[in-house]
């Protein structure tokens, strides 16, 4: 199976499911509809009914592939201000807000929000600090590199499992009208009337 395919020159290469890649495995259970991803191999499979999972080879369908920064946009809501004040951090903490918009040379409004969303999702965190002068300042310092790779990818996953409730909804939804109107298509503007859910 090829594990990237276009003839677009324009737009990013479609990518295919490749279970020979080792980066990742898709495995489901031959006896419901549950299906998960692993990180890594899994051995033994994990399993679902007391059976093993059966791993999946036969996906076809290709999906664009995924770019760090709109993941963590759509995952975290951090676009690119967001990651630039978190490397920040990371790279030359600890830093506080002011030092931090100088550095970057943005709005220190912009980057107080930014830094509280980062220490409120657990990738940053937030300590006070004694002037010389006198008073206190909040700083900000990055938090332990393991930590962060479990919180943003633990993160990831519930947002992964909010989008595949949201999806299994939506064809849920498409299954009851086909079946309420068998002789009627599905109008062009079913994915647009589909609520919203709340969050």
């Amino acid at each position: 199976m090829s594990n990237s395919e276009t003839t677009d020159p324009e737009g990013p290469q479609e990518v295919q499911y490749d279970p020979s890649s080792n980066r990742y495995d898709l495995f489901e259970c031959s006896d419901c509809d549950n299906v998960v991803l692993v990180l890594g191999r899994d051995d033994p499979p994990v399993s679902c009914h007391n059976k093993p999972m059966e791993r999946v080879t036969d996906l076809e369908m290709s999906v664009k592939p995924p770019d760090v920064r709109q993941v963590l946009l759509q995952t975290f809501g951090l676009p690119k201000a967001g990651l630039d004040i978190c490397l920040c951090v990371i790279g030359e903490g600890p830093l506080s807000a002011n030092e931090v918009a100088e550095t970057l040379g943005y709005d220190r409004s912009t980057v107080t929000r930014y830094l509280n969303k980062l220490v409120e999702l657990g990738l940053l965190r937030r300590s006070e600090l004694n002037r010389e002068a006198g008073g206190v300042v909040n700083v900000y310092h990055s938090v332990d590199l393991e930590r962060m790779r479990r919180e943003t990818l633990i993160g990831f996953y519930v947002w992964a499992g909010e989008a595949a409730a949201l999806i299994e909804d939506a064809n849920l939804t498409k299954q009851d009208y086909l079946e309420e109107n068998p002789d009627q298509e599905l109008p062009d503007v079913f994915w647009d009337s589909f609520p919203e859910r709340d969050g």
